[in-house]
């Protein structure tokens, strides 16, 4: 076990739990236990809306998976990676005030709440809640999965023993300190995130004897490694362009991001996230990227992609420095962790629990029941994770597209169309998933685009033509919210 890596890493592990010690004493003296556990009382400024969003969006695939992808690949996934440049401009722009102030005017906690008031259908309740944990639980292994490797990479421990030490150290201090611990603790994440990849990068080119060294020797190992298409050519145009549905635009349908356009406390928070969190995504995901493709001819022969960023990080630099970078995609993996495992929770404890099992239920009920289910959850992630695939990158793209196949319309035309009903919201998402799992199991790719394509323009027609359709009484329109 080499103690100046792992050092650094557990520093960084002491100052999370700290922070979320220190946000658990706001969670448990606020007078709605549910509204500051799962959405910090909406309060975030602009940086620390942008950093959360970021560190949130900024994952194990984009720390573990994709730079492993791109070992793989070559420079073409670095161009399809940077589709995901606008993931926050997106967001903030499409869902904007408007989501924002709508949520505060259905006292929505979750999107899960949002649709439950904007569609007024116990169905629509019960499928998002359902698409919520299936597809989440599949993100969360994933994750799992790359802070178990990256531990293992570190620690010579074996895969069972690193994933047991990550899963305890997320699921206590998300039972502790809720949102608000999520957010602060993503802000310390977002900046350790930044540093690391600026250091590695620098450290990679510098072994590989430079940009120019580095591109002669994977050109003369495969030509195709240097070209957008791919090592075996496989990355065509159009499959490269579906990306930006399925990593660009339709992560506005991502439940983990959302929620946190209803989180921030002004217009004026939201304008700076859309700065600052372009700016950091953009740097993130070029710089893990390039740095998984410029690995290649400095650390040859790596069999698990998942791999490669720990392998790399002791390799290029000083142990103590390899501590720190190390901490970046710890940093990335625990935040993204943290927000699945509490969307997840609520999920389960304010859409179906407070909705529909037990409405009476009393704060400290509603407490013990959301602490409870936290850890279970954590359990339940815990064993799934412990048979991983090979790229965990896979298994994350999989979650996306699932969520956005069924949530997007639900969400998007739930706000700019007012004719868009329960019956539409409940036929797109039907379609969608139903869909999004046919196509995934029987047909992947078809015509050479992504999976999540075609779902989601079925979804499309499908919550307009249930709309259309279904028009009845007493639906609540979209109101115009300027």
């Amino acid at each position: 076990m080499n103690w100046a890596i792992l050092t650094p890493i557990l520093v960084f592990m002491v100052v999370i739990f700290f922070i979320g010690f220190w946000a658990s004493k706001k969670v448990y003296s606020s007078d709605s236990f549910i509204q500051e556990y799962f959405l910090g009382g909406r309060q975030l400024g602009g940086f620390i809306l942008a950093m959360t969003m970021t560190a949130t969006y900024g994952s194990a695939s984009s720390f573990i998976g994709g730079p492993g992808a791109a070992y793989t690949q070559g420079l073409g996934w670095v161009l399809l990676s940077m589709a995901q440049l606008a993931t926050g401009y997106f967001v903030l722009m499409i869902l904007g005030k408007k989501f924002a102030i709508m949520a505060r005017k259905y006292n929505s906690i979750t999107l899960v709440d949002f649709l439950k008031s904007r569609y007024d259908s116990k169905w629509v309740v019960l499928l998002s809640a359902a698409s919520i944990i299936v597809f989440l639980f599949s993100a969360m292994a994933a994750q799992w999965v790359g802070g178990a490797r990256l531990i293992e990479s570190v620690t010579g421990l074996n895969y069972t023993s690193a994933l047991f030490l990550f899963a305890i150290s997320v699921v206590i201090y998300v039972i502790i300190g809720g949102f608000r611990a999520v957010a602060f603790t993503d802000a310390a994440q977002g900046i350790v995130m930044f540093g690391g990849t600026l250091i590695l990068l620098i450290a990679t080119i510098y072994a590989g004897g430079g940009i120019s060294n580095i591109i002669s020797d994977l050109a003369a190992e495969n030509p195709n490694l240097v070209t957008p298409f791919g090592f075996d050519g496989g990355l065509t145009p159009l499959y490269v362009s579906s990306f930006w549905i399925l990593v660009g635009v339709g992560v506005v349908g991502l439940p983990q991001i959302t929620v946190r356009a209803m989180s921030y406390k002004n217009a004026r928070a939201m304008h700076t996230a859309i700065i600052v969190g372009t700016i950091v995504v953009g740097f993130i995901m070029l710089g893990m990227h390039l740095i998984g493709v410029f690995a290649r001819p400095v650390l040859p022969g790596i069999d698990v992609g998942d791999k490669v960023m720990p392998l790399l990080a002791m390799e290029v630099l000083p142990a103590w420095l390899a501590g720190l970078v190390l901490a970046a995609p710890m940093a990335a993996i625990m935040s993204t962790v943290d927000s699945l495992l509490l969307l997840v929770s609520s999920a389960v404890v304010k859409d179906v629990y407070l909705n529909y099992i037990k409405p009476e239920a009393s704060s400290r009920d509603v407490k013990n029941v959301s602490l409870g289910v936290t850890g279970v959850l954590g359990v339940a992630v815990f064993l799934m994770a412990l048979s991983p695939p090979d790229l965990i990158i896979w298994l994350n793209l999989f979650a996306f597209g699932g969520l956005e196949a069924a949530f997007i319309w639900p969400v998007v035309l739930g706000l700019y169309w007012r004719k868009g009903n329960k019956y539409g919201a409940l036929a797109s998402m039907v379609i969608g998933v139903g869909s999004y799992i046919l196509i995934h199991t029987f047909f992947p790719n078809p015509f050479g685009i992504h999976t999540v394509v075609l779902p989601i323009l079925f979804s499309l027609a499908a919550y307009v033509t249930g709309s259309l359709l279904g028009r009845v009484k007493g639906n609540k329109p979209a109101e115009a919210v300027m």
